[in-house]
């Protein structure tokens, strides 16, 4: 049985993601039939500007925060699964008497539904790079966020087809990263499977784990440190390769950054405002928990300091 309860974490964050009232309206239909033209265009800008070779087309889709929620909570069940599951098979860390998931992974499936539900309310875009599973999954997908991009283009009066694009670019970037480096995905797979591979964490290490989160709470210290709830589960060997696949997703994503600024530089008149609003935005305290879950908010600041050098 897990030691986190993803079924808490799923109900706890559509608590959290609340409802947008464009969400589902002609609005919203009609992003979805842009948005497969909007993909096209940045993937041809983001080639032309990094000089990348991208293959193919990915999957298109306009999601629902929900949607983003169930699609972000396999993904870190999946993230997890090789530490879950050694915790699990420790007979001193076992579940209750009746078989059912602990009171502590209960809890840690509400801080994890609860971050989760916040930033589906934020989050524009995702490039979501599957991963082998069995399961007859195959090729890639750019992801818009629709309700949140309504939101934001409403509050701030972007000119839709502009901030719309100005997304595609970033997730397009990704695209590239992956895609376009021969080497990348093959790293980042590795990584994966070195993670897997690895040894589970010492015997009794979840009853520690949880005395140590509830005293670090109560101390009003930061329970998760640099490495984010992963790292919090993670073997000292795991944690080596958490750091790598950290470093490597600063990487990515300051590039991304750098990509869509430079072609929205060339390609939106108002592209400066949309990036100061969401430079704003990233920082704010909400974005700033999420990072230190999944454990890149030290990793992003050294990014930021290296871009103002």
């Amino acid at each position: 049985m897990s030691k986190v309860d993803w079924d808490t974490a799923r109900n706890a964050s559509r608590r959290f993601s609340g409802a947008y009232p464009l969400a589902g309206t002609y609005h919203e239909r009609r992003f979805e039939m842009q948005a497969p033209g909007l993909v096209a265009r940045a993937s041809d800008m983001v080639a032309e500007a990094t000089g990348l070779v991208i293959p193919g087309s990915p999957e298109v889709g306009v999601i629902s925060r929900n949607d983003w929620v169930d699609i972000n909570t396999r993904s870190f069940a999946r993230m997890l699964k090789p530490i879950d599951d050694a915790l699990s098979s420790d007979p001193e860390d076992g579940v209750d008497a009746s078989g059912t998931t602990s009171i502590a992974g209960k809890a840690m499936g509400v801080q994890i539904g609860a971050l989760l539900g916040f930033m589906s309310k934020r989050v524009l875009g995702q490039y979501e790079l599957v991963l082998p599973t069995g399961d007859n999954e195959f090729g890639d997908s750019v992801l818009f966020v629709g309700a949140n991009i309504l939101s934001m283009e409403r509050q701030h009066q972007f000119k839709p087809s502009n901030f719309r694009f100005w997304v595609a670019l970033h997730e397009c970037a990704h695209r590239a990263q992956f895609t376009g480096i021969p080497w990348m995905r093959p790293y980042f797979l590795s990584l994966v499977e070195e993670l897997i591979a690895t040894d589970g964490p010492e015997k009794g290490r979840f009853a520690r784990i949880s005395a140590e989160f509830r005293a670090a709470r109560l101390a009003g210290e930061d329970p998760f440190g640099d490495q984010g709830i992963v790292g919090l589960l993670a073997s000292p060997e795991q944690r080596g390769v958490i750091d790598k696949v950290q470093a490597l997703m600063s990487l990515l994503e300051g590039h991304g950054h750098v990509v869509m600024d430079r072609v929205g530089e060339r390609e939106i008149v108002d592209v400066s405002r949309m990036s100061a609003v969401l430079t704003a935005r990233r920082k704010d305290p909400k974005s700033a928990a999420f990072m230190k879950l999944i454990g890149i908010e030290m990793k992003m600041r050294q990014y930021e300091d290296g871009a103002k050098f």
